[in-house]
């Protein structure tokens, strides 16, 4: 049912052009970085908005198994663009990896430990000699060692235990740790729908960890051989970045439609999808498009990675992200 309404919409697009925009639509994929939750709905809605046919774009979204993961099937070519995080992109980039933050839809980074409230930490120092539940590739894994050093504990002594992303929080409300980490954007909600307490949240950013939280992930070919495709690409995401900020139940109702079972879950996805759509601007930016990658923000996160993770690279942040792609109005 869901095909038939795309190549309807895309038959009305290919009339009023007066061209088969069926035929003529690029074929696209986009990888996100984990299952489909709450923030993956902004892409659904633009697709049954018609945002990416309006665009000559024929998309299809892909579940990923972490941003780590996500941002090297863009590098390998099996998936246009990603939904990544950004710190992790910029971690692999400096590395050698062909790719490029072309926008940056979380504004701020997400990420944090996780607590139990009833385990009695309450501070990153409590956490040594204890377990912290994560998933293996997972963004959020990049830069704990720093935020940890700021809040004045070793990381050495925190050991971080890896097990699948389907059993992430399961295994938590089994208390097989203490804690987890896990961004604040979809993981507390999920957390309290499978009938846990409410964590306890040590924000990195409160430890001095300022970045870009999940940005739009490219190929450079793709960037350089094909710049009409991601400027399209770019503009129908921030166009349904907007309409989902307009309205977030529509696009709760259309991430529904394509992932049926998110039905059960509709009440957590709509908390999640609340908060991405709350930090999709950087307390940096000075351009007040949507979109944008703060330079501040690039800038302090390789920073973070070359002190705190001893990355190695002399090309200055913005040689990771470009502004080239995102539009001065959406109109």
């Amino acid at each position: 049912m869901i095909t038939r309404r795309r190549l309807a919409l895309a038959a009305v697009v290919g009339a009023l052009l007066g061209t088969d925009a069926a035929a003529a639509a690029d074929k696209v994929t986009l990888r996100t970085n984990w299952l489909f939750y709450g923030s993956h709905a902004i892409f659904f809605l633009g697709i049954d908005k018609g945002f990416y046919d309006q665009e000559g774009i024929d998309l299809v979204v892909k579940q990923g198994n972490g941003s780590g993961n996500a941002v090297r099937l863009v590098a390998n070519k099996d998936s246009t663009f990603a939904y990544a995080s950004a710190v992790t992109m910029l971690n692999l980039a400096a590395q050698g990896a062909p790719v490029l933050a072309v926008a940056t839809i979380d504004a701020q980074g997400t990420d944090a430990v996780l607590v139990d409230p009833d385990s009695g930490i309450k501070s990153f120092k409590d956490l040594e000699g204890k377990n912290v539940l994560t998933t293996a590739g997972a963004g959020v894994n990049t830069l704990f060692p720093v935020a940890a050093r700021n809040a004045g504990a070793d990381p050495a002594k925190i050991k971080l235990t890896n097990v699948a992303e389907s059993a992430l929080v399961s295994s938590y409300l089994q208390k097989l740790a203490p804690a987890m980490l896990g961004g604040i954007d979809d993981k507390p909600a999920e957390i309290k729908a499978a009938g846990g307490k409410p964590p306890l949240v040590f924000n990195y950013a409160d430890y001095g960890v300022h970045q870009p939280g999940y940005a739009i992930v490219a190929h450079r070919d793709t960037v350089a051989n094909n710049p009409d495709l991601v400027r399209r690409f770019v503009r129908a995401t921030l166009r349904s970045v907007a309409a989902a900020k307009a309205d977030p139940d529509a696009a709760i109702r259309a991430l529904i439609n394509w992932q049926a079972s998110v039905e059960d879950q509709k009440q957590q996805a709509r908390e999640v999808l609340d908060v991405t759509l709350s930090i999709l601007k950087s307390k940096n930016a000075k351009d007040d498009r949507l979109g944008v990658n703060v330079p501040e923000d690039w800038a302090a996160a390789l920073e973070t990675l070359k002190t705190y993770k001893e990355l190695k690279t002399d090309k200055p942040a913005s040689a990771f992200y470009t502004n080239e792609f995102v539009p001065a109005s959406l109109n």
